[in-house]
C-alpha cells in the first residue's frame, strides 16, 4: 500500500465500484483488499499533477506554461471559458492488435430537450433565455436522451456522465462531476436515473447538487470497454448552465412567494425611482436578462473578477466580487462613473435605457463602458443577479449620506452671518442613491440575518481594499448589528445619519446651532411586485423615528463600533418657540417659479429674523456646481402666528449652468435676533422635464412587422443640436439609435422605427432622448404583443 495521502479519486465501474486511487503519479492503481487488480494510465481530469502535465502539451504549438508557486499544485482555475483536453480514448495500459471501438457500445447522439417548449426550459423557468443551449437550475431533475449504436444492455454494459468546467476540472472543487446511473435519485444531490428505454434510446432523469457551482459546464458521456473508457467527442451543443434556483427550497437563493419569484428573478423591465422625496419621479430600465449572450457576458464577469470556480455556488461570494467589477475604479471593471456633466467619448448616463447595450460591449471590448451614474451601476447589478437566478432588486434612498468615517453625521458649517460656509462645508446629501438587495440565506451570520442583503456597485468607499460594498443583511441594518459583514456601518450611516449646522467662531471653536435628525433615509422604496407602483420599504432598514425601538437600535449600533458624537458634548440650544419651513412650488424646466419661506412663532413674544436664501444648482449628489441666487431679507414674527415670504426664482437665473437633472438645492437660514439663535433648513428641488411619446401602428404580433413611433416637441427657448434617440424593448426590438442634427424650438420631431417582436405578452417600449442642453428625457409604452 502506499502511504502518502490520496490526491484525488475516482469510481473504478471495471471493478465493481471500487475507488481507484491517484497519487499524483503517471499510473492509478486499483485497490482491492490491499491488493493491486490493475494498473492503468493517469486520470487526466481528477489528479491535478497529471491534469496539468496533460493540459501543457494539449498543443504541439503551445511553448508558454503558466507558472506555478511552492503553495499549489496547479494554477487557479478561475475561467469558465477555458477548456482542458479530454481523451476520446482512455487505455488501461497498451492496447491489443485488433481492437476496434466501433465493436462495443457507442454514443451516437445526445438529445438534450433544450428548446423553449420543451420539458427542461419550461420547468426549470428558463424559456426566457435567448440561448441555443440548455439552462437549467441546480437542485432540480433535467432529462436527457442518449442514442447508441445498438441497444443498452445494463447487464454488461456500463457507462456514467461527466460535467466539466474550466481548465483544471477536479472533483473535490465540484469542477469535475463524475454520475453514475442508479436506481433512485436523492434530492439535492448529483445522480441520475433511467426513466424511458426503447430501441438504441434511453433517457436519463439527472439531479444536480444544490450547493452546485453556477456557470457552463461541458458534457461528456463515458462507456467502459475492457480495454478503456471510451468518451464523446467534444461537442459544444450540449454545454450545460447550470443557474441558482430560487424555486428550490434547499438552494441559498429560495424565495417562497411564486409573485415574488416571477417579479424579482423573472421580470425583465424595472422601475428606477429618481427626484427627490418631495417630487417622486420616476423611469423604466430594461434588466434584459434573457436576451442574446447577456448570460455568457455575466459569467465572463465572474471570470474578469478572477473568482475561483469552486467558489461560484456561494451567492455570498458572487455579490462580494460582482459588487467591485461592476464599477472600473480598481479592477477595469463594467462601468466607468462620471459625475462632472462631461460625458466626452462615452454616453451620458441618463441616455441609457437598459443594461444589455452595457454588458455586450464590455463583453465584447472587455474595456469600461462610459458613463454610468448610481442607477446605471445598480441597474446593470441587476441584470447580473437575475441572470444568474438570484432574486434582486433595485433599491432608491432618498436623501441619502454619504459618511465617509461612519460617524452618523454630517456637518454644513455656517458663518458670521448664519449663510452657509462652502468653503468648510464638505460633506453633501445624495438627493437619491440606488443599491440593489439580493435574496440569500447568511450562513456565516447568526440566524435570522438571512434574506434581503444590500449590495451595492457605484463606488464610494473601499471595503477590504476595493471599492466594492455588502452583502450587508437589511435585518442587521435595523437593528443596529453592524458587527456583522459585510460593511454594515456604511449602509447604516447613509440611512440613519444627522445633519449638524454648525458655526465656527473665530477662536476656531464650534457652536451647534441645529440637528436635524430626520432628514437623512427619509423614504426608501422600490418597485412594487406585479405593478408599476412604488413599494415604501423604509420600515425595513429602520424603527420610526424617535421611538423605543429606533433608540435601542442605534444604542446597539454605538456598542458595536459606530461613533456617534454626543449632543451633550456641544454646547447646542436650540430655538424651541420658533419654527421654520420650506415649499417650492412645482414648475417645468425653462419656467420661473417661486419658493415660499413659512415661519411659525409658538412664543407670546415678537421676534425678527434675519434671512439667507442661498440657491445652488447641484449634482443629484448634492455636491455644489454654482450658486445661482442669493436673497436675504427680514421678517417680522408677530406672536403666536404664522408668516409666509416668497422668493421668486427667475429661469434666466439658472438655465445657463444648469445640470441634466434640473435638479436644486436651497438653504434657507435665519438668525432670531432678539435670542441670536439660528434656524436652518435645506431642500432639494427637482423642475418638471418633458417626456417622450411613443405609440405603435396597429396590432402588434409576434414574428409580424410593425412600427414604433417616437415624437418629441422641444419647449426650450433654443434649438437643440446633436441630438440622440434610444429604443429598446426586451422582447421587441434591441437597442436601436439615431442621431439627429438638431430640433428648433416649439417643433416636434417624429422617429419611425421598422421591428418585429419575438414574444407574445405584456411588453414594455423605453426610449430616451440625450443632447448637451437637454437630458433625462424619458417615455415608454406598455404593449400587449399578440401570439401568431
Amino acid at each position: 500500500m502506499v502511504t502518502t495521502g490520496p490526491i484525488c479519486e475516482k469510481w473504478c465501474l471495471a471493478s465493481g465500484g471500487l475507488r481507484l486511487w491517484c497519487y499524483g503519479v503517471r499510473r492509478h492503481s486499483c485497490l482491492k483488499d490491499g491488493r493491486v487488480l490493475f494498473t492503468v494510465s493517469p486520470c487526466s481530469f481528477i489528479c491535478p499533477a497529471a491534469e496539468y502535465r496533460m493540459s501543457e502539451t494539449m498543443s504541439t504549438n503551445e511553448e508558454k506554461k503558466l507558472p506555478l508557486n511552492g503553495r499549489r499544485a496547479i494554477p487557479p482555475n478561475n475561467s469558465n471559458d477555458e477548456e482542458n483536453e479530454v481523451p476520446e480514448m482512455e487505455a488501461f495500459g497498451l492496447i491489443p492488435r485488433g481492437f476496434n471501438p466501433r465493436d462495443y457500445l457507442r454514443v451516437e447522439d445526445i438529445y438534450m430537450f433544450k428548446d423553449p417548449h420543451e420539458i427542461n426550459k419550461q420547468e426549470h423557468h428558463t424559456d426566457k433565455y435567448y440561448n441555443p443551449k440548455l439552462i437549467v437550475r441546480r437542485g432540480q431533475s433535467f432529462q436527457i436522451q442518449i442514442y447508441f449504436n445498438r441497444p443498452y444492455k445494463p447487464e454488461t454494459d456500463q457507462f456514467w456522465l461527466e460535467f466539466l468546467m474550466g481548465r483544471y476540472p477536479q472533483q473535490n472543487k465540484g469542477t469535475y462531476i463524475p454520475i453514475l446511473v442508479g436506481n433512485v435519485l436523492k434530492p439535492g444531490q448529483w445522480g441520475a436515473k433511467i426513466i424511458h428505454r426503447e430501441n438504441n434510446s434511453i433517457r436519463l432523469s439527472i439531479m444536480s447538487s444544490t450547493t452546485c457551482i453556477i456557470g457552463k459546464f461541458r458534457l461528456y458521456v463515458a462507456v467502459l470497454t475492457p480495454f478503456g473508457i471510451l468518451r464523446t467527442r467534444r461537442n459544444s451543443a450540449t454545454d450545460t448552465y447550470i443557474l441558482f434556483n430560487p424555486w428550490c427550497q434547499m438552494d441559498a437563493v429560495y424565495l417562497d412567494d411564486e409573485k415574488e419569484r416571477e417579479e424579482y428573478v423573472l421580470n425583465d423591465v424595472g422601475i428606477v425611482f429618481h427626484g427627490n422625496v418631495e417630487d417622486i419621479k420616476s423611469r423604466s430600465w430594461s434588466y434584459g436578462q434573457f436576451e442574446e449572450n447577456v448570460l455568457d457576458a455575466c459569467l465572463f464577469l465572474m471570470d474578469k473578477a478572477e473568482l475561483e470556480l469552486s467558489g461560484r455556488g456561494n451567492p455570498i461570494k458572487i455579490c462580494r466580487v460582482a459588487s467591485a467589477v461592476i464599477n472600473s475604479r480598481d479592477d477595469n471593471g463594467v462601468i466607468a462613473g462620471s459625475w462632472n456633466n462631461t460625458y466626452d467619448y462615452g454616453v451620458a448616463p441618463s441616455a441609457w435605457t437598459g443594461s444589455v447595450d452595457i454588458l455586450l460591449e464590455y463583453y465584447s471590448s472587455k474595456q469600461p463602458v462610459r458613463y454610468g451614474q448610481c442607477w446605471v451601476f445598480a441597474g446593470v447589478f441587476n441584470t447580473f443577479l437575475r441572470c444568474l437566478g438570484i432574486p434582486a432588486r433595485l433599491i432608491t434612498n432618498y436623501s441619502s449620506a454619504h459618511d465617509n468615517n461612519a460617524n452618523l453625521r454630517l456637518d454644513f458649517f455656517l458663518d458670521d452671518e448664519g449663510k452657509v460656509d462652502t468653503r468648510l462645508t464638505k460633506d453633501s446629501v445624495w438627493n437619491y442613491h440606488c443599491w440593489n438587495e439580493a435574496w440569500m440565506t447568511r450562513p456565516d451570520l447568526p440566524v435570522g440575518f438571512g434574506g434581503w442583503q444590500v449590495v451595492d456597485g457605484t463606488p464610494q468607499e473601499t471595503s477590504d481594499g476595493m471599492y466594492r460594498c455588502g452583502p450587508a443583511s437589511v435585518q442587521a441594518i435595523k437593528h443596529g448589528h453592524v458587527c456583522f459583514q459585510f460593511d454594515s456601518p456604511f449602509v447604516y450611516a447613509e440611512v440613519n445619519s444627522d445633519i449638524f449646522y454648525t458655526k465656527m467662531e473665530k477662536n476656531g471653536t464650534q457652536v451647534v446651532e441645529s440637528i436635524d435628525t430626520t432628514h437623512i433615509g427619509q423614504l426608501i422604496v422600490t418597485k412594487e411586485v406585479g405593478g408599476d407602483g412604488m413599494m415604501d420599504i423604509t420600515a425595513e432598514y429602520k424603527f420610526r423615528e424617535g421611538s423605543d425601538e429606533e433608540r435601542l437600535a442605534l444604542e446597539t449600533a454605538v456598542m458595536y463600533g459606530v461613533k456617534k458624537q454626543s449632543i451633550q458634548d456641544t454646547t447646542y440650544q436650540p430655538q424651541t418657540d420658533v419654527e421654520m419651513d420650506f415649499q417650492a412650488q412645482k414648475a417645468v424646466l425653462g419656467n420661473d417659479f417661486k419658493v415660499t419661506v413659512t415661519f411659525r412663532n409658538k412664543s407670546r413674544n415678537s421676534y425678527t429674523a434675519t434671512t439667507y436664501l442661498s440657491g445652488n444648482i447641484v449634482f443629484y449628489t448634492g455636491v455644489t456646481k454654482s450658486e445661482f441666487k442669493k436673497h436675504s431679507f427680514s421678517a417680522k414674527l408677530e406672536p403666536s402666528s404664522s408668516s409666509s415670504f416668497d422668493i421668486v426664482i427667475k429661469s434666466s437665473e439658472y438655465m445657463s449652468d444648469l445640470l441634466e437633472q434640473a435638479s436644486f438645492h436651497f438653504f434657507v437660514t435665519a438668525r432670531i435676533n432678539e435670542t441670536g439663535k439660528i434656524l436652518a433648513v435645506q431642500k432639494a428641488t427637482v423642475l418638471e422635464i418633458p417626456t417622450l411619446r411613443i405609440k405603435t401602428k396597429g396590432e402588434l404580433v409576434a414574428g409580424k412587422e410593425t412600427s414604433v413611433i417616437v415624437e418629441f416637441t422641444n419647449p426650450l427657448k433654443q434649438t437643440l443640436e446633436n441630438v440622440t434617440l434610444r429604443l429598446e424593448g426586451p422582447g421587441v426590438l434591441r437597442t436601436i439609435k439615431k442621431q439627429f442634427g438638431r430640433i428648433p424650438m416649439n417643433s416636434t420631431l417624429t422617429w419611425e422605427v421598422k421591428c418585429i417582436p419575438m414574444r407574445p405578452g405584456l411588453r414594455k417600449l423605453i426610449a430616451s432622448l440625450s443632447c448637451d442642453a437637454l437630458r433625462h428625457v424619458y417615455g415608454e409604452l406598455n404593449v400587449q404583443v399578440q401570439k401568431p
